[in-house]
């Protein structure tokens, strides 16, 4: 784990890859992770998101690179997932990762924990760490100011109630918070094209992170057959 402005400075302006794959689909597994991972570094990734001990230990045996760490945890009852729970975050916290990101929004949690709380508790047993308030709305965003919280991330766009109606990826919301706090933003989520990440700088962004379309090969792949189907579907018309 490295300085709080060193590793802000390592990921200026680069690409972090989200490295992640659940239970059940192709990629699924530590040393799989690890080698998207490396492929990403090779590629010239600036920093790697992963998800859970397991993935994010195997990565770190093959990458030397700044590491966003998360923890998934579905709750009956609570909306929020993305390392719900201070006893969440801990295992992720212990593995040196230099970024811990939380759901930063104000939804229910489990065990009543609010985000504030859980950044209190992290300041106080992890201060070397840098957190990452994820949110969908420049209105979230606002509330995190005051928070603790280092970094801003637009992950959860489109994945609230409140955003559900978002498909695309909208750097609006990046020139919005950028202009609304001095806080470093990281753009994620729906980030599908080069000029979709050119854009997310162009609003400001601090660093970029971009997932499903690398580390997705069956979303990748799906995407090419849908236009190859259009295309013949056109031709013989």
């Amino acid at each position: 784990m490295g300085d709080k402005k060193e590793v802000l400075e390592k990921i200026h302006h680069k690409l972090i890859v989200s490295c992640q794959a659940r239970k059940g689909w192709a990629m699924y597994g530590p040393e799989i992770m690890a080698a998207f991972a490396s492929a990403a570094m090779e590629g010239g990734a600036g920093g790697i998101r992963a998800n859970g001990v397991k993935d994010i230990t195997a990565i770190r045996k093959k990458v030397k690179l700044p590491m966003i760490g998360i923890q998934k945890i579905w709750t009956e009852g609570c909306e929020v997932y993305i390392t719900p729970t201070y006893e969440s975050a801990v295992p992720i916290l212990e593995t040196g990762v230099e970024i811990i990101a939380l759901d930063g929004t104000g939804r229910k949690r489990p065990n009543g924990e609010t985000y504030d709380s859980i950044v209190y508790q992290i300041r106080e047993h992890y201060p070397d760490v840098l957190i990452m308030g994820e949110i969908s709305t420049l209105k979230e965003a606002e509330a995190l100011q005051k928070s603790g919280t280092d970094i801003i991330s637009t992950t959860l766009s489109g994945y609230t109630r409140e955003t559900a109606g978002v498909t695309v990826f909208k750097p609006e919301l990046v020139r919005e918070i950028t202009s609304a706090t001095d806080l470093p933003v990281i753009a994620e989520g729906r980030i599908h094209t080069v000029e979709e990440l050119t854009a997310a700088y162009a609003a400001g962004a601090h660093a970029v992170v971009v997932g499903t379309a690398i580390t997705r090969p069956e979303i990748i792949t799906a995407r090419y057959v849908r236009g190859l189907e259009t295309y013949f579907e056109t031709a013989n018309q």
